[in-house]
C-alpha cells in the first residue's frame, strides 16, 4: 500500500510539469524565418506611423523602407533556420526534460531508501503528545518533591548542597534556566565550589542569551580556583573570552 501511495504522490507532484511539456510538444514551434518576417513587418508599420506623425522625413522613410524590404527578401531566400546555426535543438531539449522528469521520482526513491524504511508502522502525533505530557507531569512531581525535601532540610545538613545541585541539573535539562539559576545559587551560597560557580554562570548565560557581567565574574572566579585538568575548564575559558568580547562591544 505504501508503494502505491508513493507512486500516486509522485504523479500528482509531477503532473504540472508533464502537462506543460505535453502541451509544448503539441504546439508547433514558430521557425526563425517566420519570427523574422513578423518583426520586419512590424518595423514597416512603425515606420509608416513615424512618418505620419512627422518623426522622420519622407526621404528617411523611403530609405529605411527600402532597407527593411531588402531584409525581408533576404529572409525569404534564406532557408537555413537560425536555430541550426546556433546549435539550438528544441526537440532534443524536450527529450532531455522528459527523461529528467521520469528519472526524478526514481532518484528521490533511491535517496529515501538509503535511510528510510517505508514498512515502519505509523507514528501518530497524538499518542506521542500524551506520552510527553505524562512524562512532564511525572518530572514536575519528582522535582517538586525534591524541592519540598530541600526546604525541610536544615542548613547544616551536608546533603543540602548536593540536593540543590541535582535540582539545578534537572531544571537545566528541561531548559528552565531561571529555576536552574535559583537552585545553583542556593548550592553556591552553602559553600563555594568552582564547578558550581561555572554551572551557575552557564545557567545565567543561557537565561539571558549572552554572558552577563555577573556570569563573567563567576566564570573568572571558577577558572581562578579550578584545577587545570577539570573537564569543563576549556569550556569556561571560551565563555570568558566570549564574555569579554561582548562586554567590550556592547
Amino acid at each position: 500500500m505504501i508503494w502505491l501511495s508513493i507512486v500516486v504522490i509522485s504523479l500528482f507532484a509531477l503532473a504540472p510539469s508533464f502537462s506543460l511539456l505535453f502541451c509544448r510538444q503539441k504546439t508547433p514551434f514558430n521557425d526563425d524565418q517566420t519570427i523574422l518576417l513578423t518583426a520586419y513587418k512590424k518595423k514597416l508599420r512603425d515606420l509608416e506611423h513615424d512618418v505620419h506623425i512627422g518623426l522622420i522625413s519622407t526621404h528617411d522613410h523611403d530609405t529605411l523602407q527600402l532597407e527593411i524590404e531588402r531584409c525581408i527578401l533576404t529572409t525569404h531566400n534564406n532557408n537555413t533556420p537560425l536555430s541550426i546555426i546556433h546549435n539550438k535543438t528544441p526537440q532534443h531539449a524536450t527529450k532531455i526534460a522528459w527523461c529528467g522528469l521520469i528519472l526524478t521520482p526514481f532518484a528521490a526513491l533511491a535517496l529515501y531508501l538509503i535511510n528510510g524504511n517505508p514498512e515502519l508502522p505509523a507514528q501518530p502525533l497524538t499518542p506521542r503528545l500524551i506520552a510527553q505530557h505524562a512524562q512532564d507531569v511525572q518530572e514536575d512531581t519528582l522535582i517538586n518533591t525534591l524541592r519540598h525535601m530541600l526546604m525541610t532540610l536544615p542548613k547544616t545538613d551536608p546533603r543540602l548542597q548536593q540536593g540543590y545541585i541535582l535540582l539545578g541539573q534537572a531544571e537545566m535539562a528541561r531548559n528552565h534556566y531561571h529555576a536552574a539559576v535559583d537552585a545553583y545559587s542556593h548550592a553556591l551560597a552553602l559553600g563555594f565550589d568552582p564547578e558550581i560557580a561555572a554551572r551557575t554562570a552557564e545557567a545565567i548565560t543561557q537565561e539571558h542569551h549572552f554572558v552577563t557581567p555577573k556570569a563573567l565574574a563567576l566564570f573568572r572566579k571558577a577558572l581562578a580556583t579550578a584545577p587545570k585538568n577539570a573537564p569543563w575548564y576549556k569550556s569556561v575559558q571560551i565563555r570568558v573570552v566570549q564574555g569579554e568580547h561582548e562586554q567590550n562591544h556592547f
